[in-house]
């Protein structure tokens, strides 16, 4: 078996193949981590993330183009939030850090901001990792991390991760805080983006976890992140507490469950590419010799979302009607089989959910057959 070092170096070469020459890899951000470990049977967007791929690029190659993704003005006015929420030194973001999270530490004063700026994504974890190990070991006054760089294994390659802030206690506990430009009316925000939030915090507090592990004595990472938005329709910030903990545990499980990259590149046929300038009969190829794993889900978190419904329904596939749909249908995998089943023509009649088709079959039969209204005969 060859040493780690060379497997890696064999690995970045076949991802960069993968992705096409000259093309630069996309970053795998905490958002597509977190829509990634939410399905993580979907073989075909693990290898494309792990590749660097760039998704949208892709569907629009493809001829599926995706409505996905955040709209500029959305960028821009959330870019504008954060810089008020940061500015003098993070001090407003430090008060919400101790209104909300530490009110029996000592209000924020004179906290300290360290310097990140290093060379590449491996130097700035580097440096990330020293200024939360410094601002450990000197507990008493809070410190400010903007913008870490935070590096997680996903299937056995790295992704860098970009928080838009860590928070250092007095205590030396450790908290990421998470800047949405979506409001908290009455103190209360959207849930859905909410939980969206939090699905993204929970990347970002496993990855912090990470680097805790590594110092001795670990410092405490804390389960409950601040999120910051603004405040009803205004541009002041205000903040809540997120507990995370839930969220958190079903990411770590997923990712785990996740299949190496290189096991999936190497089931791939030699010369795959998906590069966005191959012809589009070679990339439909491409993209099809990689397994979907399709829910509607999918239409929320991934660019490819289009295309892989359009598949799914070509094929009769269950899985376009949802997760708990197909989870009750056990063995019957298409359309045709589920009514194969419920008509009596295939299946086996000992199997729960053929009995259950075929019951519920006759029961339609015998509702339509009382609600038929009686004709008139002619006369």
């Amino acid at each position: 078996m060859p040493p780690p070092r060379t497997r890696e170096k064999a690995l970045r070469h076949r991802l960069a193949e993968l992705r096409g020459p000259e093309v630069p890899a996309k970053a795998l951000d905490a958002r597509a981590l977190a829509a990634l470990a939410a399905n993580p049977g979907c073989r075909r967007r693990a290898i494309l993330d792990g590749a660097g791929v760039n998704k949208a690029a892709l569907a629009d190659a493809l001829g599926s183009p995706s409505a996905f993704g955040q709209s500029q003005f959305a960028f821009v006015r959330g870019n504008a939030f954060e810089a008020k929420v940061k500015a003098d030194g993070g001090t407003e973001l430090l008060r919400l850090a101790h209104e909300k999270l530490d009110r029996a530490a000592e209000p924020p004063a004179d906290a300290r901001v360290p310097d990140l700026t290093a060379q590449g994504p491996q130097g700035r974890t580097a440096r990330t990792e020293l200024a939360l190990r410094e601002a450990t070991e000197a507990p008493g006054a809070w410190t400010l991390l903007d913008h870490p760089m935070l590096a997680l294994d996903v299937a056995g390659s790295p992704a860098f991760l970009e928080p838009d802030a860590v928070v250092v206690h007095p205590d030396g506990s450790w908290t990421v805080v998470e800047i949405k430009s979506f409001p908290m009316l009455d103190g209360a925000a959207d849930p859905a983006k909410v939980g969206a939030a939090a699905r993204q915090s929970a990347v970002y507090v496993l990855a912090l976890e990470r680097v805790a592990a590594r110092l001795e004595p670990s410092p405490r990472v804390r389960h409950r992140i601040l999120l910051v938005c603004p405040k009803d329709f205004s541009n002041l910030p205000t903040a809540s507490a997120v507990d995370v903990r839930k969220q958190r545990a079903v990411t770590a499980r997923q990712l785990d469950r996740l299949t190496r990259i290189e096991e999936i590149a190497d089931t791939l046929p030699e010369g795959t590419c998906f590069s966005p300038e191959l012809p589009a009969e070679r990339l439909t190829a491409a993209v099809e010799s990689v397994p979907a794993a399709y829910a509607p889900e999918c239409l929320s978190a991934c660019e490819l979302a289009f295309h892989c419904r359009d598949r799914s329904r070509a094929a009769g596939a269950v899985t376009r009607l949802g997760r708990p749909v197909r989870a009750e249908l056990g063995g019957l995998t298409t359309v045709e089989d589920v009514l194969a089943a419920a008509r009596g023509e295939a299946g086996d009649p000992d199997d729960p959910a053929v009995a259950a088709l075929r019951r519920a079959a006759a029961l339609r039969a015998e509702a339509l057959a009382a609600a038929a209204p009686e004709v008139a005969p002619c006369r």
